[in-house]
Order: structure tokens, then C-alpha cells, then sequence
């Protein structure tokens, strides 16, 4: 089964320093009806003004990856990281037993845009710990490059449950095969372009939650850039 969810269907928020299109119910947003998906929580799609963020709050209990799409966001927490992430790296922060973190936009004179993503942790109660990768953005023409997983390694952040994140650049015309696991999930979000999803077509920022397909093609009607997330 795929469920496909138009950009313009998303809930949108107009701060002016902060333009956000939540995936999932979230702060004054609330939709019962979508809450999650699987062990994933939040996905907000944001936009920061130059030297504008959040400043500092809690979180506990959630693992929280940050994907940098344009410019650079800096990160500062009560356990002592300082980090700024450009658009070919990954923050993961897993909140645990609890910390206070600030995320700003880098540039005092340049807009940033990225991903937000929560997900549901394995087991509650961990130690917090933050870690910030970079990658190679030519690895992922083509491919289906593993950012996030639960191993982690060179250039991969490592995350507390049972889940992965891929970015991917596929040129028109071409296409990737995804397995899906018995009983898992797939979250699917186009940063740009245009593609087939077995039989959906997908937009830019258009997303999908796919279940029950155990194989999922994806095919490039025009050069397209995504995210891929295999949730349980």
C-alpha cells in the first residue's frame, strides 16, 4: 500500500524567520488521525532566516536528526558539543535521559533549509550524545546512500532503533530497487523532482508512507533528489 501526501496538503507555518511544512502533527499543530508513522514522529520541512533559530529547549526521549539541505545550521547543547552542519551532513542527537539544545542558522546573511526528523527511541532512558557526519554528495548519484543507521560508521550517524535514512540523486530516466522487510515501513520524501513509486507518482516535496510492498521501484521521470527512510 502507498499513501501519497501532496506537498500542498502538509500543515504550513509563516513565522517570517521560519517558514515550516510539518509531515506529522506537531507544536500547535495536532491531527489525530496523524500523529506517526511506525516509530517515526516528526518531520518538518523548515526554512530559517539568516541568524534566526531556536533558541534553547529540552527534549528527552527521542532521537532527533537534523538534514541539511542549503546553507549551514549550528548546534550548541547542555552536554558541551558546539557543531555547525553544511548541506552535505547529518546531526543526530539522541535526547535520552534528557539535555538542552539551540539550533540557529549558521550565516548572518544567508537562508538555511532542512529536514527536522524525530523518531521513537529503542529504549527510553539512554545517555544523550550528539553526533554530526558529513558525506560525499557524489556517493548518492545514483545509489541509495545510508546516512543514518542503527551501526553508524564512516560518514554514517548511528541511531538508537531499529531504522535507516537514505539520500539519493537519481538522473531521469533511471531507477533503484528497495526491498522492504516483512512488517516494515518505508517514508518516502522528494527534496526535488519528479518520480514513480511502483505505481504512485511522486512531486517535488511530496512525501509517501509505504506498507506491505516488498519491492519498491523507484524511477526517475525527471533528475530527482529524495529520502528514503526504513522504519519497523
Amino acid at each position: 500500500m502507498i499513501q501519497v501526501f501532496p506537498a500542498d496538503t502538509r500543515n504550513s507555518t509563516d513565522l517570517g524567520w521560519l517558514k515550516s511544512h510539518k509531515s506529522f502533527s506537531f507544536g500547535d499543530y495536532f491531527d489525530e488521525e496523524n500523529v506517526s508513522f511506525g516509530v517515526m514522529r516528526v518531520c518538518n520541512d523548515d526554512d530559517i532566516a539568516a541568524g534566526r533559530g531556536f533558541g534553547p529547549h529540552p527534549h528527552s526521549d527521542m532521537e532527533i536528526v537534523s538534514i541539511v539541505l542549503s546553507g549551514a545550521i549550528k548546534h550548541e547543547d547542555s552536554l558541551g558539543h558546539v557543531a555547525i552542519t553544511a548541506s552535505n551532513g547529518v546531526q543526530r542527537m539522541s535526547a535520552g535521559s534528557g539535555v538542552i539544545h539551540a539550533e540557529y542558522n549558521a550565516s548572518e546573511t544567508e537562508p538555511m533549509s532542512l529536514f527536522q526528523l524525530w523518531f521513537m527511541p529503542a529504549k527510553r532512558g539512554i545517555e544523550p550524545s550528539f553526533e554530526n557526519v558529513t558525506y560525499e554528495p557524489e556517493a548518492m548519484v545514483n545509489h541509495l546512500l545510508p546516512v543514518v543507521t542503527p551501526e553508524g560508521g564512516p560518514h554514517i550517524a548511528k541511531i538508537h532503533q531499529d531504522m535507516s535514512i537514505y539520500l539519493s540523486k537519481l538522473d531521469a530516466g533511471k531507477e533503484l530497487v528497495f526491498e522492504q522487510g516483512e512488517g516494515r515501513r518505508i517514508f518516502l520524501m522528494l527534496v526535488s523532482g519528479k518520480c514513480s513509486a511502483n505505481d504512485a507518482v511522486l512531486e517535488t516535496k511530496d512525501s509517501a508512507r509505504i506498507q506491505a510492498e516488498s519491492t519498491l521501484t523507484i524511477r526517475a521521470l525527471e533528475d530527482t533528489h529524495f529520502m528514503l527512510i526504513d522504519l519497523p
